[in-house]
């Protein structure tokens, strides 16, 4: 009777038990934390037909911007650094891609040896020095059966697909920022004109005291309170020079410059249109933040690590083969008989590892929980802040209305206080409380006009960096905001 093939059933019947008894226990660990979504938030299904528009801020119709913010994004370092750690990710990428491969160097190994004459080697090799060569190729394959390479190549896709996504965050965020101050220099421009206005009309008021003064019409009284007025305006425009300058450095150091281009004409708010602003929010938005979407790839990309750390229980199979040449002499080294080969298995697999297997897959099932609950986290931010700033775009439409009339009430009373005054039947008082009425409103007009502005980019920053109607949506959108977050 041939024993050979029990003996084989009987190596096979060990060498299984052997791997059943190896494979660690992982039970009781998993994630508790839960994916929010569009339904669980309370935003609506898709109601109306949006595009994302990479170049949002070219709807504001100013080409100087235009180029403002593209030199920005071509020199900025901050984007520069973004661009790098994609790179890096991408070769990671690749680096999780060639373990599915078997891999094969070489090896050219040349020694002089002494051999003792009290060890295993007998004469004339014992108590001799000799020259050993070895010429060989290795190959070795880590056959993937339980997922480990699969999982280092879904968490570094993850972290791809993140980096990628924070690089357009980064992107989107110094658009904004230099889109505000932009316009934010637009708005102390126009601020600055409000002052010299005032500070003509206080001139010519001076003028027409001064002559009141020479036919003994008024004192001296209201002439030095017309005065003090004029320094206050000369005060205000000084002030609003600094600003100006202050804003023109800010707006530099976002193009990554000391100092901004002498060709760069300051702006007037009045020169940019009406960004245009969806008449309600719905889930659509949420995967055009770039920001979530990178959170929502942290989570793919720890769900990665998970799949490692549980292949980590089960054995680690590998085949390794090698060929070349090795002799005692360099000049047998390329004979025939100095050929050797090998190939065969290797099997390595946990038995008893103190419960690390367990605390790695406990830590790594954390990184997962902590990466749902920063996107959950990152999902609810950016609703807030998208309801913050569609709820600033109505909030200061209606300023804006109520702000024009008072304007209109206030030049009205200028008017009718200053026809009173040259007919002599008002007081110059009169007229300085009007005229302070006007320049306040003047005043507020251009800060309403620059956060109006503001609104509206913040806005298009809120929903992942602007939006345009797709090009079947044919009716003309609101210029004012209706979301319902």
């Amino acid at each position: 009777m041939n024993s050979r093939p029990a003996m084989h059933l009987s190596t096979a019947a060990a060498l299984a038990a052997l791997l059943l008894a190896g494979c660690a226990n992982m039970q009781g660990i998993d994630t508790t934390a839960q994916l929010r979504d569009a339904s669980t938030l309370g935003l609506a299904a898709p109601v109306e037909a949006l595009s994302p528009a990479p170049d949002w801020w070219t709807a504001l119709g100013d080409p100087q911007l235009d180029r403002v913010v593209g030199e920005a994004l071509a020199g900025n370092p901050n984007l520069r650094v973004a661009a790098a750690r994609v790179t890096k990710a991408r070769a990671a990428q690749a680096i999780a891609e060639s373990a599915y491969a078997p891999q094969v160097n070489g090896a050219v190994d040349i020694n002089r040896q002494s051999f003792s004459s009290n060890y295993i080697y007998p004469p004339p090799l014992g108590g001799s020095t000799q020259t050993l060569g070895n010429l060989q190729i290795n190959g070795g394959w880590e056959i993937d059966f339980f997922g480990k390479h699969e999982g280092s190549l879904n968490s570094a896709i993850g972290q791809l697909h993140a980096a990628e996504a924070e690089a357009d965050a980064a992107r989107v965020l110094l658009a904004t920022n230099v889109v505000r101050a932009y316009v934010k220099w637009a708005a102390l421009n126009d601020q600055y004109t409000v002052a010299g206005r005032a500070l003509s009309q206080r001139q010519e008021m001076l003028k027409l005291v001064e002559d009141r003064v020479r036919a003994g019409l008024d004192n001296q009284l209201q002439m030095r309170q017309n005065e003090t007025g004029r320094a206050d305006s000369r005060t205000q425009m000084s002030a609003y020079e600094q600003q100006q300058d202050a804003a023109r450095n800010a707006l530099a150091a976002l193009l990554g410059q000391p100092y901004l281009d002498a060709a760069v004409q300051p702006p007037r708010l009045s020169q940019f249109k009406t960004l245009a602003v969806p008449q309600q929010m719905d889930a659509n938005w949420l995967a055009r933040r770039a920001d979530i979407v990178a959170a929502r790839w942290r989570v793919e990309a720890a769900r990665g690590e998970v799949q490692v750390a549980k292949s980590q229980f089960y054995p680690n199979i590998n085949l390794a083969a090698f060929i070349g040449f090795q002799s005692i002499g360099l000049g047998n080294l390329l004979k025939g008989d100095s050929f050797q080969w090998g190939v065969g298995p290797a099997i390595r697999l946990p038995i008893f590892e103190a419960g690390r297997l367990r605390a790695n897959l406990s830590a790594k099932t954390a990184d997962v929980d902590a990466a749902i609950e920063t996107y959950n986290a990152t999902v609810i931010d950016a609703m807030r802040d998208a309801a913050d700033q569609s709820q600033a775009v109505r909030a200061v439409d209606r300023q804006r209305s109520e702000q024009a009339v008072a304007l209109r009430s206030a030049e009205g009373a200028y008017d009718i206080a200053l026809r009173r005054y040259k007919g002599g039947l008002g007081t110059y008082l009169d007229v300085l409380t009007a005229e302070t009425a006007v320049l306040a409103q003047r005043r507020a007009r251009v800060d309403l006009e620059a956060r109006a502005f503001d609104a509206q980019i913040g806005l298009a920053q809120a929903m992942g960096g602007g939006w345009q109607p797709s090009p079947e949506l044919t009716p003309p959108m609101a210029q004012t905001a209706s979301a319902q977050p």
